[in-house]
């Protein structure tokens, strides 16, 4: 006989959460001209313990089999930690460097929203982190002045949003229920309603039980 051992978790979202509308408040502040540019590499220590905090999230999100969110958050921990290494050390062509990466990382998150629209929080985080990241990839590319200010304030609206979602999630862990609307649908709503026995329901079947990956 098999037998296969859950261990509950609290939910790490909305640590990831805060993480990204902290980091997002502090380089869009600096993307605003709110920040010297001068201050740069103290803006990117800032924004190392992001990295830390993100990796642990992604981490834990693996181990509450949440594929998506885990995803995401390792995602946002690699941007940051590439981000604050090159503002950090200054090194030559980080803004060109920075901007491809910015690019590419547009395309990651259009991709993470398509399939995560059921989390209604996460798919609204991507929906402003896509014109804002490929905003910033632009101005990072071409240098023009309003791009960043463009990342910078869509940067902004990100932290709100995310703060938001934080805050939905730690009173629902708090309540067990829905304080503020979240917005679930589908398998995400389910998840949150449906009985013990629906959610062990393919088990079998989920990476770390079956065989191979």
């Amino acid at each position: 006989m098999t037998r296969i051992t859950l261990r509950p978790i609290a939910s790490p979202l909305p640590l990831g959460f805060y993480t990204v509308a902290i980091a997002s408040a502090v380089t869009s502040s600096l993307q605003l001209g709110l920040i010297d540019s001068a201050d740069r590499q103290a803006v990117a220590l800032t924004v190392f313990p992001a990295f830390v905090l993100q990796l642990l999230v992604s981490v834990l999100a693996f181990g509450a089999r949440d594929v998506i969110a885990a995803t995401l958050m390792a995602g946002f921990a690699g941007a940051w930690l590439a981000n604050g290494l090159v503002t950090a050390t200054d090194a030559r062509g980080g803004a060109q460097v920075l901007g491809v990466l910015n690019l590419v990382f547009t395309v990651f998150s259009a991709l993470m929203a398509s399939v995560a629209r059921p989390k209604k929080a996460l798919w609204l985080l991507l929906l402003i982190a896509v014109p804002r990241y490929l905003a910033a990839g632009l101005f990072g590319v071409s240098g023009a002045a309003w791009l960043g200010h463009t990342a910078g304030a869509l940067g902004m609206v990100l932290a709100v949003v995310a703060m938001y979602a934080g805050y939905a999630l730690m009173l629902e862990e708090l309540q067990g229920r829905e304080i503020l609307p979240i917005g679930r649908s589908g398998p995400a709503h389910h998840a949150m309603h449906a009985g013990l026995a629906s959610q062990l329901r393919r088990l079998e079947r989920q990476a770390g039980v079956r065989r191979t990956l």
